[in-house]
């Protein structure tokens, strides 16, 4: 969780505390190695020096419980599409903050050999992702061999290309022998109204040629999302869903009998405080891609270009979502 420019890491009135995976998930708690990085007192240093970049947030735990989960447990949609089996899948984190989204999905990278990790933040925080995911206990190089720290700073198109030119994705427009963005990953990125349309744009900076060619399908756009203020984040959601489509991840557990539970949305079962939280999947629309992006971030929250009109206008996903019951 961070933002497009440096101010917005130290809001007024500042006063966050360090959050513990059993304070947001009472069925995961850190391993010695995560403690190092992740920890009470590592995410004190890491608040005192980069605000609010240097907490764990609770959609954090949210889509880390997605990305490494006990056998028993089915979602719908899974993570990885089943045609992306034994491919080689390159993930890259928005906003990665601490990068303890980054580290799990680099742990889980790690194990087949081919993936990669791209965690990306202001360059300003790129300092603290290199220290948690690259200083690691003597002898553990798994994060280092299938992780990148990269700077992108959302709305800023040259550092999303930077990334792709990297990538050979330009250079090479099949993909193939470098591999493709498979995943973006959001978590609790929606929250600063100033922010929404930066990370909206950056979203599609990187679901737009030439971050993606003819040859290959969408990356899939995972975004783990904790509501705080409806008012002030839907803006987000109606113009998300005017250029991606999106659904709920449900999940559903076999107990200790063998008994599989009814579907239910995941996320439901962490919301001791009453706040809904969500995993969003998302694809971009085939036809948005004909559609002219605006450049005015007032034009694109309102809907200007999509549907290929200069009219505003909004989708009604998520407020739908909300209404037939998926949010409660």
């Amino acid at each position: 969780m961070t933002g497009v420019h440096n101010h917005v890491n130290f809001p007024e009135e500042l006063a966050i505390r360090p959050l513990l995976p059993r304070d947001a998930h009472p069925t995961h708690d850190f391993g010695d190695k995560q403690q190092l990085a992740f920890g009470a007192e590592a995410q004190r240093e890491g608040i005192e020096t980069y605000g609010i970049a240097g907490r764990v947030w609770e959609a954090a735990y949210l889509v880390n419980s997605y990305i490494d989960h006990p056998s028993t447990w089915e979602f719908d949609p899974p993570l990885i599409d089943q045609h992306l089996s034994g491919h080689k899948r390159v993930f890259l984190e928005l906003g990665s903050g601490t990068g303890i989204v980054a580290a799990k999905i680099a742990q889980a990278a790690a194990l087949s050999g081919r993936d990669l990790v791209i965690a990306t933040d202001l360059p300003e925080v790129c300092p603290l992702l290199e220290k948690n995911l690259f200083v690691m206990p003597k002898g553990d190089s798994a994060n280092t061999q299938v992780t990148l720290v990269r700077p992108l700073s959302w709305g800023n198109y040259d550092h999303a290309i930077n990334i792709v030119r990297e990538l050979k994705l330009v250079d090479d427009p099949s993909g193939h022998e470098h591999g493709c963005i498979t995943h973006i990953i959001c978590s609790d990125l929606v929250y600063f109204p100033e922010l929404l349309a930066p990370l909206l744009r950056t979203l599609l900076h990187l679901t737009s040629p030439p971050s993606i060619s003819i040859f290959e399908s969408q990356p899939r756009v995972i975004i783990s999302y904790k509501i705080r203020s409806l008012s002030k984040e839907t803006p987000f959601w109606l113009a998300f869903g005017l250029w991606f489509s999106f659904e709920p991840v449900i999940v559903r557990k076999t107990d200790a009998n063998n008994l599989l539970s009814e579907w239910q949305r995941f996320g439901s079962d962490i919301e001791g405080d009453g706040d809904l939280a969500f995993i969003f999947v998302a694809r971009r629309r085939p036809e948005s891609l004909n559609w002219t992006i605006p450049s005015e971030d007032i034009d694109l929250l309102g809907g200007v270009g999509a549907r290929g009109t200069c009219d505003k206008k909004s989708d009604e996903t998520f407020e739908t979502l909300l209404l037939m019951g998926l949010g409660v």
